[in-house]
C-alpha cells in the first residue's frame, strides 16, 4: 500500500502581491517534481475574517486597505503606523489563535509554512493547540526582518532566509544555526527559469522601439502607479538616449496618460501582463520600487536596478536599497524626482558594465532549494 500524502499549508494573503505569488511558485515547482506530498493554500485573511477589526471599521479587509494604500502612495510615515497595527493585533491575538486552533483541527497538517509577516506568533500558538509537535516554518519574503514582531518571532520553530542579514537577524533572536536554513535568493516564478529566446531585435521593432536604443523597464506591481507618470514626464525632458517599456498593471488610466507622452518620448506602454519575464528579456536595465519581488526578477533577468529609498518607503524594503549598494548591481536615488542623476550613473559605461556583470553573477535557485529544506523537515519529523 503506498504512503499517504504529506500535508503541507502554505499561508499567504493577499497584502501586495508578493506572498501568493511566492505559495504558488512553490506549489507550483513541488508539483512538477512530484513530491509525495499534499498542498493547501491558505489565505490567512480568509481564515481570520471574522475578527477583521479593519474591515468592521473601514469595510475594506486589511489586505484591501493595504493594497489601496500601495496603489496611491500613502507610504508616508507608515514606520510610525506598523506598531499601531501590531497593538491591534495584539489586541485580538487570543481570537486568532482561537480561530487557527480551529481551522487545523479540521484538516492537521504534517508542516505549515508561513508565507506572511506579522502573524506568525498567532499562527505558531494556534497549531500548536491544534497539532502540537508540527513543524512551523517561516518563509522570510522580504530581504530583511523589521523587528519587533514583524517576521522573526522568539518561538521554537523554523526560519528559511534569502540573505545573510536575515539569517543573522534570526541568530540574534536566539534561534540555534539548525533551525535556521539560507537560500540563494528570494522566491521567483518558475517563468523567470524559463524564458523563451527571442530575437530582441525584431522584438523592439514590433513594439514600435528602437533595435539599438538602451531600453528601460519600469513597473510598479501589478496595479501601477502613479510615479511612473512622473518618472515619464522627467525622462521625456531628458537629454539621454533611450527608450522606455511601462508596465502599467491593471491601471487603465494611467496606461493612457503614459501613451499621451508618446511625441516627446520612444516607449511601449502594456497593462498588467504575464509576460514580465518576456518584457525583460527586451530590456536593458529596470526601473521601479525597491520591492524584494521586484528587484530579484530584474536580477535574475540580468537587468541592473535603479531604485528610490526615502520616508516613503516601506520600512520593510528599506534595507534593500542597502543590499542593491553593497552589492553593485544598481543605483539608488533619495527620490525619482533626481532620476536623471540616477540615469547618468547607472548607464555610465563603465558603471554599467559593473553593474551588469554583477547582476548576471547572481544565481537565485530559492524557489527549487526550498522544497528540498522542507523534505528534510517531513523526514526529521
Amino acid at each position: 500500500m503506498p504512503a499517504a500524502l504529506k500535508k503541507i499549508d502554505f499561508v499567504f494573503f493577499d497584502a501586495g502581491g508578493g506572498h501568493r505569488s511566492a505559495a504558488n511558485a512553490l506549489q507550483t515547482v513541488i508539483e512538477h517534481q512530484q513530491r509525495p506530498w499534499r498542498v493547501r493554500l491558505v489565505n490567512l485573511q480568509e481564515v481570520l475574517d471574522s475578527l477583521d477589526i479593519f474591515r468592521k471599521l473601514t469595510g475594506l479587509r486589511l489586505q484591501d486597505v493595504y493594497n489601496q494604500v500601495l496603489k496611491r502612495g500613502w507610504t508616508l510615515g507608515s514606520p510610525q503606523l506598523l506598531p499601531l497595527m501590531h497593538g491591534v493585533i495584539r489586541l485580538y491575538h487570543r481570537g486568532q489563535v482561537r480561530l487557527l486552533d480551529r481551522f487545523w483541527r479540521e484538516d492537521t497538517p504534517d508542516l505549515v509554512v508561513s508565507l506572511v509577516p506579522n502573524f506568525n506568533r498567532a499562527m505558531f500558538e494556534g497549531l500548536g493547540r491544534a497539532a502540537p509537535g508540527t513543524p512551523f516554518v517561516t518563509i522570510l519574503t522580504d530581504f530583511a526582518d523589521y523587528p519587533p514582531h514583524f517576521w522573526i518571532e522568539r518561538q521554537p520553530q523554523y526560519f528559511i532566509c534569502g540573505t545573510s542579514r536575515a539569517v543573522e537577524q534570526a541568530r540574534s533572536m536566539g534561534h540555534p544555526a539548525e533551525r535556521i536554513f539560507q537560500t540563494s535568493g528570494m522566491i521567483l516564478r518558475p517563468m523567470f527559469y524559463d524564458v523563451p529566446s527571442i530575437d530582441r531585435a525584431e522584438a523592439r521593432r514590433q513594439l514600435g522601439l528602437d533595435p539599438d536604443l538602451p531600453t528601460g523597464l519600469v513597473l510598479f506591481g501589478g496595479e501601477g502607479s502613479a510615479v511612473m507618470r512622473h518618472i515619464a514626464r522627467a525622462v521625456s525632458r531628458l537629454d539621454i538616449s533611450a527608450q522606455w517599456i511601462f508596465l502599467c498593471g491593471r491601471n487603465a488610466a494611467l496606461r493612457r496618460r503614459i501613451d499621451s507622452m508618446r511625441g516627446a518620448l520612444r516607449l511601449h506602454t502594456e497593462g498588467f501582463t504575464q509576460e514580465v519575464p518576456r518584457f525583460m528579456a527586451l530590456s536593458d536595465f529596470f526601473v521601479g520600487k525597491p520591492g524584494p519581488g521586484s528587484i530579484s526578477e530584474a536580477l535574475a533577468m540580468k537587468l541592473p536596478v535603479l531604485i528610490e529609498r526615502n520616508a516613503w518607503t516601506l520600512p520593510q524594503e528599506r534595507y534593500n536599497a542597502q543590499w542593491v549598494e553593497e552589492r553593485q548591481v544598481g543605483v539608488v536615488i533619495r527620490s525619482f524626482r533626481h532620476i536623471s542623476d540616477g540615469l547618468h550613473r547607472l548607464l555610465e559605461p563603465a558603471a554599467f558594465a559593473r553593474f551588469r556583470a554583477n547582476a548576471a553573477a547572481t544565481n537565485n535557485q530559492a524557489v527549487f532549494e526550498i522544497p528540498d529544506i522542507l523534505a528534510r523537515l517531513l523526514e526529521a519529523r
